[in-house]
C-alpha cells in the first residue's frame, strides 16, 4: 500500500513516518525546493512525545531541544510573576513522556533525516500539488504540470491553505480575530542580562500579550508577541516588519521583551485567522489532516502536536481496520471532536490573555495568583489531564 503526502512540513514528515511504522510506503510532495531553516519555536507537550518516541524519533529531538522548568504568568510591563507551575522532569513522571521545546527548522530536518533512512527519496521536492483525482482502485495528487502521483490514498497535510481541502470542501471563510502576532528568533549572547528564564513564560497586559522560551539547549530565545489591531491582515508567516513597528507594540514593556525585540535580526508577523471546526475531512480516498483539518489559534501551543497526534491515529487506523472507508471515517470521529476541543480551548486563551479592565484583570489574575499558592501541582495536572494525558499511540 501507497500512502501519497502533500506537504513537508511537520504534519507531512511525521505522517510519513507513521505509515512507514506500519508497513506502507510513502510519497511526500513538498512545493518548496529544499527544506529550509525557517520558522521558530515550537512546544511539544507529552501528548506529541508520545508519538515521537513510538517513531522512536524522541532522543534526537530531545538532544536539539530544550526542556523548560516551569511555567510562568507574569505581568508584561513590570514582570511580576503571577503564578509559577513546575514541568521539567515531573510532567514526564505524570504522563510518560517530557514537554520539550525545539526549532521548527530542528524539528523537522530531525523527522527529514529519519524518512531519508528509512524511505530512501522519499521526498520529492519542487512539486506542486494543485489537487486531486481518485477511482475504484487509487487516487492521485494532481501537480501544477498536470502530472498524476498515484496512491491507495492521498493524504493533504498542507497547511492552512491547502489546495487538498479547497477542493474537498470549497473556499473557506476565515474570521479575522483583530490579532497580530510578531516572532523572533535571537541567540542568548545578543541578549546580556535580559535572556529569558529557563522556563515557558507568558506576559500578560492589556490588549496584548507575549510568549518567551528558550530553544537548542538554551542557546536561543523564542518570542512570540501578539497584540490587538485591525490596521492589517495579511494571514503569512514570512511576512516581515520592522524593529520600529514591533517595539511600538511593546512599549513600556519588560527588557526581556524589548531586548528581544532591540536584537532580532529578523522580525515576522502575520495576523491571526479563526476557523470554525470542520464536519468533514474525507472524501473516498483522500484525507485532510494537521492544519488542513484544523487551523487552530496558537494559544494552547497545541498546532504542531496535534498534527502529530493525526498521523499516527491515521496510520494505526488504516491497519487495524480492513476496510478503508470504515477507517477513515473511525479516524475522522476519533479527532475531530479532540481537535475541535482543543481549537476551543485556544479561542477561549486569546480572552483570558487580554484583559483591559480593572475588574477583568481581577477576575482573571487574582484565581491565577491564588492557584499558584496551592501546594502542589495536583490543580495544574488535573486541569491538563485531558490534553497531556492523551496518548495515540495506547493499546
Amino acid at each position: 500500500m501507497k500512502a501519497v503526502i502533500v506537504g513537508g512540513g511537520v504534519g507531512g514528515l511525521n505522517a510519513a513516518l507513521c505509515f512507514d511504522k506500519f508497513g506502507w510506503d510513502v510519497e511526500i510532495l513538498e512545493q518548496a525546493a529544499e527544506l529550509e531553516d525557517i520558522g521558530a519555536g515550537i512546544q511539544i507537550s507529552p501528548n506529541g512525545m508520545q508519538v515521537l518516541r513510538a517513531l522512536d524519533i524522541d532522543k534526537q529531538i530531545a538532544a536539539t531541544g530544550f526542556q523548560p522548568r516551569a511555567t510562568q504568568f507574569r505581568m508584561g510591563q513590570s514582570g511580576r510573576v503571577i503564578m509559577t507551575q513546575d514541568m521539567g522532569e515531573r510532567l514526564e513522571e505524570k504522563w510518560g513522556a517530557p514537554y520539550l521545546h525545539i526549532h521548527r527548522a530542528d524539528l523537522i530536518s530531525t523527522m527529514a533525516r529519519a524518512l531519508e533512512e528509512r524511505c530512501p527519496r522519499a521526498i520529492r521536492m519542487a512539486a506542486t500539488v494543485t489537487g486531486y483525482g481518485q477511482d475504484a482502485r487509487k487516487a492521485w495528487a494532481t501537480l501544477d504540470d498536470g502530472t498524476p502521483v498515484e496512491g491507495d490514498i492521498v493524504i493533504g497535510a498542507d497547511g492552512i491553505k491547502s489546495p487538498i481541502r479547497t477542493q474537498m470542501l470549497g473556499p473557506e471563510n476565515p474570521h479575522f480575530t483583530g490579532n497580530v502576532a510578531w516572532r523572533a528568533v535571537v541567540p542568548v549572547a545578543k541578549l546580556g542580562r535580559n535572556v529569558p528564564l529557563p522556563v515557558a513564560s507568558v506576559w500578560l497586559g492589556e490588549g496584548k500579550h507575549a510568549v518567551t522560551y528558550l530553544l537548542r539547549g538554551g542557546t536561543l530565545a523564542n518570542l512570540v508577541g501578539v497584540v490587538e489591531r485591525d490596521d492589517w491582515q495579511q494571514e503569512n508567516w514570512t511576512e516581515k516588519g520592522t524593529r520600529e513597528q514591533a517595539l511600538a507594540d511593546f512599549e513600556g514593556w519588560h527588557p526581556t521583551i524589548t531586548t528581544l525585540l532591540e536584537q532580532a535580526d529578523q522580525l515576522y508577523r502575520w495576523a491571526l485567522f479563526d476557523r470554525d471546526p470542520l464536519d468533514q475531512w474525507v472524501d473516498g480516498r483522500v484525507v485532510v489532516i494537521g492544519d488542513a483539518a484544523h487551523p487552530m489559534l496558537p494559544f494552547m501551543a497545541q498546532g504542531a502536536v496535534q498534527a502529530i497526534e493525526d498521523g499516527y491515529a491515521l496510520a494505526r487506523s488504516l491497519a487495524e481496520y480492513g476496510d478503508r472507508d470504515n477507517a477513515l471515517n473511525r479516524f475522522f470521529d476519533a479527532r475531530r471532536d479532540r481537535t475541535a476541543a482543543v481549537q476551543k480551548a485556544a479561542r477561549r486563551n486569546m480572552g483570558l490573555f487580554h484583559q483591559r479592565t480593572t475588574g477583568g484583570k481581577l477576575s482573571t489574575y487574582a484565581p491565577m495568583w491564588l492557584a499558584g499558592k496551592i501546594p502542589g501541582p495536583e490543580a495544574f495536572d488535573g486541569q491538563m489531564e485531558w490534553l497531556y494525558g492523551h496518548d495515540v499511540t495506547a493499546n
